[in-house]
């Protein structure tokens, strides 16, 4: 069954909606989070504090990025059940972080300065940093329902909670490198090292093949 595209209303909702979080990231990049209100936003974006209400209901939604969360969770949907967890998981990640910082022409690089942008605003800002644990423990949730009937009881439900749990903090690790070094290293490559530090080369290698 193919899938279905989005409408013309929702493509510009859409676009509303990057449009309003872009310009909110790049005044609160040059002004400091604290400084800028949504009303700033509001007119930089060229549209009403409503309609900024609309689509991000509190400031802080205006620095949270969705789309990793279901990259991830799809990628680890799609994976083979025969593998195991950590690779499945581990092969998500790096196939997530590949997808947001592709692209065509200048398409890259304005996608990892966005992330770059977003990473050091939750890491920087006391008022985020509750926001971004939060963040952490719905991308858990939703590896976790992406998975299915594969971690149906409480034993399995555990054990992928554990391995999850130690995978986004391998992510967590190369993260910060990546905002550490400007986002001079690609990456994907640099999870797929902290993945191998941590797990094994065959957990990164083996991802890579399937």
């Amino acid at each position: 069954m193919s899938e279905r595209k989005p409408t013309l209303r929702e493509r510009r909702r859409s676009e509303t909606r990057r449009a309003i979080q872009s310009r909110a990231v790049r005044l609160f990049t040059d002004r400091g989070y604290d400084a800028v209100t949504v009303a700033d936003v509001a007119e930089a974006a060229g549209v009403s504090a409503m309609t900024v209400y609309r689509h991000f209901p509190t400031k802080e939604d205006l620095v949270l990025v969705g789309r990793p969360a279901s990259l991830i969770a799809e990628r680890v949907a799609a994976s083979s059940a025969d593998q195991p967890l950590v690779r499945r998981v581990g092969g998500a990640l790096v196939e997530a972080a590949t997808a947001l910082t592709g692209g065509d022409g200048d398409e890259p690089a304005a996608n990892e300065r966005f992330l770059l942008d977003c990473l050091r605003l939750m890491v920087s800002t006391p008022a985020l940093r509750a926001r971004h644990l939060d963040s952490q423990y719905a991308l858990q949730q939703a590896v976790v329902d992406a998975l299915g009937g594969d971690v149906a009881d409480p034993e399995a439900a555990f054990r992928a909670r554990a391995a999850i749990s130690a995978c986004l903090a391998v992510m967590h690790t190369a993260l910060t490198r990546w905002a550490d070094d400007d986002g001079r290293s690609n990456l994907p490559d640099l999870i797929a090292r902290a993945l191998a530090a941590s797990f094994g080369h065959d957990v990164v290698t083996t991802a890579a093949k399937d």
